[in-house]
């Protein structure tokens, strides 16, 4: 029979392997992690904000509404989306065809995707119109019409840009980023019909109608920020998920 370890050697090697533990995860508790679509950790809720992984995906004492959370599920498991999902690869292709346009639009040059920082331009021209809508008077109604119109302007290269990033997502994500497009394609209708509006004098009917397309712009904008948030779909380059130098 093998003699009993003493308490003291128990109690150090409890410490180091408290310390051992401790040591292997970074700072902040979570693994550094580069991800894509082909990654199966890009989904798995193994790395990002403290919370990440809780039952019931709850972060910090508050959970995702079961309903929000069904409604997305439903659209990536949405075969019926396929089709339409063609048809706009079609265009991608056409807009961003491989090689060095696509690398351009995609962001490859910078260091990661470039679509989530084009889309501030038109969302906050957009913004800024229906905000001097509401608080700027007649005064500020031709410079609302000039944020209209330079929003729509600016939704052309963000489209592009879009586009570019969603040819190289895995089918899941492919489904959703079509919702995406779509939702926001609205937005960009509505905002069309406020400019018009705006250039005919009918500015109640204008307000309407970009108080319209600004919801749609923010429904939209929700599916893009799962996309590049819960599932890590997105360009970039690998070296930044290294730890900086000390």
């Amino acid at each position: 029979m093998a003699p009993e370890p003493h308490p003291a050697d128990v109690e150090k090697m409890l410490d180091a392997a408290t310390s051992t533990s401790s040591e292997s995860v970074p700072r902040g508790g979570t693994e550094p992690l580069v991800s894509g679509p082909s990654d199966p950790q890009a989904h798995s809720g193994s790395a990002g904000r403290a919370g990440d992984g809780l039952p019931g995906g709850e972060a910090g004492g508050r959970a995702t509404p079961d309903g929000l959370v069904d409604l997305v599920h439903g659209l990536e498991s949405n075969s019926g989306l396929d089709r339409p999902a063609r048809v706009l690869e079609t265009v991608a292709n056409a807009v961003a065809p491989e090689g060095p346009r696509r690398d351009v639009l995609q962001g490859s040059w910078l260091g990661h995707a470039l679509h989530p920082l084009m889309t501030d331009l038109p969302l906050g021209m957009w913004m800024s119109a229906s905000l001097l809508d509401l608080i700027g008077g007649k005064r500020s109604r031709p410079a609302a019409t000039r944020l209209v119109g330079a929003g729509i302007a600016a939704a052309v290269p963000t489209v592009a840009t879009g586009l570019a990033e969603w040819l190289d997502t895995e089918p899941a994500s492919r489904r959703v980023g079509v919702v995406h497009a779509n939702i926001n394609s609205l937005a960009l209708v509505l905002y069309g019909g406020s400019f018009v509006a705006r250039r005919r004098g009918r500015h109640g009917r204008a307000v309407l109608w970009g108080f319209a397309g600004g919801l749609s712009a923010v429904a939209g904008g929700y599916l893009g920020g799962h996309l590049s948030i819960a599932r890590k779909d997105g360009t970039r380059d690998s070296r930044f998920a290294d730890p900086a130098p000390a």
